[in-house]
């Protein structure tokens, strides 16, 4: 629905299998079945036919349309990755179509769109279309109120399976805020590429999206096993096809014939959980072990209604419109880890807060704003040569020979302390203008000016900037953690010291490398806090805090060793996780190899 909805671009939601199965011994074949051979083990396409030992069958499901006359020639469904596509682009179709329409009744058809069945699918497809219709509006010069949304259901109210409650305040966003006409109890008699008859009434319209019911994949007509509604087909408690023990059926092609007589609902937990139990059940068959019954556990559904309201039932409780939308990113996130690892949630996340298409708020229009990495070099390479020339500079220093660290935080005795503060002969310094001094205990901020006297004359020095923390009195924590911990004795202070050397030189060679830069950028604005707790920072420094938040944006990945490195050490951790083995090395043709 988001990409019928033209919410996000189709690369959103589409999943490689290829990528899922690379670097596995998995082989992945492309080629549609055509028929089924339980008894001799084999699946036949056009032509090539596959033996199996065990087979499960996977094959989903596909709109029903209930015998409709005109339903199945005339309406849009949003069953597959192809028919979001189809629909984005019908709708894209009329409103170019309705723009240069002259007749006032084509007009009318051309801008009317109906979407039968008030389920989630349903409801989803609506809410999206409706936010997609203002941005389609604004576009073609088209006014909204021109455009007219229909949402039809036979039952009684929306989303049936829901709350009345959750189902009322589904309903009120819809009409209230979204402009939506919400039908009930209205059965679709006929439809026609230019209407449709619902009950009595006419709707005349070119676009009828059919969500209302589900059957079986058209595979299970060809099947000569038991069935159950909606050609669903049988399978026993351990999900086995009745009758058959090395075939299995999983997600809402089937239904699970439970002890109590139950069948499991066809929702993605199910064809997840299934999915887990029929492999299980493989190796446990292979194993002479006894097998696994399905138990499918549900733990809730969400149903957004456009960007930025959804209803839920989670766990037997109802949740406010924020909550709800957050448990249904969090579900996709933890799904697509799932499947995918880390590129799944992250390719996801990117469409849907970076490159979302529809209406946008104030802030979103602002941060969803993207640029080329490659602007970020030469920032980069100015933060690594700032790192490293400050780490140079203090093996020049000797720090790595002997303590430095207590001069350098202003903490030495009375002799070192002077030295480290006059660094010219005959200049004493100290705090002259304050411009910034907040206090809160918890935290004290001070930014002010220091103030040079050279030979009785008073200069204006360097502007600086400190922070302190939890400052009761005499005590202030950072301040305690220096005394007691770091300069405690000279050979901790050493270790500190040798510490900080090699962090100031391993980050400029990051920067200046362009590897782990995200880490890097982290790491130097926590010496930056370091130092602003510590010593105080002077305002020439306070663009390297600054530049690191910068540098965080996929710097490395351009003219930076990141960009081998990133996606290397991806691959690394997805092998590691679908075969629980660390591998180091790929072949190159590895990838394409698992597709034939």
């Amino acid at each position: 629905h988001e990409v019928a909805g033209n919410r996000v671009s189709e690369d959103a939601v589409r999943i490689p299998l290829s990528e899922i199965f690379a670097d596995t011994r998995v082989k992945f074949v492309t080629d549609e079945i055509v028929s089924y051979d339980f008894c001799n083990n084999r699946v036949c396409s056009a032509k090539n036919n596959y033996d199996y030992d065990y087979l499960v069958v996977a094959v989903g499901s596909t709109p029903n349309f209930f015998g409709i006359p005109g339903l199945q020639e005339n309406a849009l469904t949003i069953w597959s990755f192809e028919d979001a596509v189809r629909i984005r682009d019908h709708i894209i179709d009329c409103f170019v179509k309705a723009a240069s329409e002259q007749d006032p009744e084509e007009r009318k058809r051309l801008l009317t769109f109906v979407v039968g069945g008030a389920g989630f699918t349903g409801i989803e497809m609506i809410g999206e279309l409706a936010q997609w219709v203002k941005k389609l509006c604004r576009e073609h010069e088209i006014p909204r109120t021109d455009v007219r949304l229909v949402i039809l259901d036979m039952l009684d109210r929306i989303l049936s399976v829901l709350s009345e409650k959750n189902s009322k305040k589904g309903q009120e966003y819809l009409e209230k805020k979204l402009g939506v006409e919400v039908l009930v109890n209205a059965a679709v008699k006929q439809a026609y590429a230019d209407r449709i008859e619902v009950g009595d009434t006419v709707i005349p319209s070119r676009t009828l999206i059919w969500t209302a019911g589900v059957r079986a994949s058209i595979d299970a007509d060809d099947m000569d096993v038991d069935k159950g509604g909606s050609e669903r087909v049988l399978t026993d408690a351990f999900l086995r096809l009745k009758g058959i023990e090395n075939v299995y059926g999983i997600g809402d092609f089937c239904v699970v014939c439970k002890l109590e007589g139950k069948a499991s609902p066809a929702l993605v937990e199910n064809a997840i959980q299934t999915g887990h139990t029929a492999a299980v059940n493989v190796l446990r068959h292979l194993r002479g072990q006894p097998l696994e019954k399905s138990e499918v556990k549900l733990h809730g559904v969400m149903v957004s209604i456009g960007n930025y309201f959804a209803v839920s039932s989670l766990m037997g409780k109802e949740y406010p419109s924020w909550i709800s939308l957050l448990a249904k990113y969090m579900v996709n996130v933890h799904y697509l880890f799932g499947i995918m690892g880390f590129a799944g949630p992250l390719t996801y996340l990117r469409h849907e807060l970076l490159h979302r298409r529809q209406q946008k708020t104030f802030l979103e229009k602002h941060y969803t704003k993207t640029t080329q990495t490659w602007w970020l070099f030469p920032l980069r390479l100015f933060l690594g040569y700032t790192w490293l020339s400050e780490g140079i500079a203090k093996l020049q220093q000797g720090w790595l020979g002997s303590p430095k660290l207590a001069a350098f935080l202003g903490m030495a005795g009375d002799t070192d302390a002077t030295t480290a503060a006059t660094g010219v002969a005959g200049v004493i310094t100290g705090v002259g203008k304050m411009f910034v001094d907040i206090n809160l205990k918890i935290f004290h901020l001070q930014i002010g000016q220091m103030e040079n006297i050279v030979s009785g004359i008073t200069m204006e020095g360097n502007v600086f900037a400190k922070l302190k923390l939890l400052e009761f009195g005499d005590f202030e924590l950072v301040n305690q953690i220096l005394k007691h911990i770091v300069l405690a004795s000279d050979g901790v202070t050493m270790v500190f010291q040798v510490l900080v050397v090699l962090a100031e030189i391993a980050l400029g060679l990051m920067f200046l490398g362009g590897a782990f830069t995200f880490i890097a950028s982290v790491l130097s604005i926590g010496l930056m806090l370091m130092f602003l707790t510590s010593t105080g920072v002077y305002a020439h420094t306070w663009w390297v805090f600054f530049g690191a938040f910068a540098a965080m944006g996929g710097s490395g990945r351009a003219f930076g060793l990141d960009h081998w490195i990133m996606p290397y050490l991806d691959r690394v951790w997805t092998s590691w996780r679908k075969n629980a083995k660390l591998r180091l090395f790929f072949p190159k043709s590895n990838r394409k190899a698992n597709r034939s």
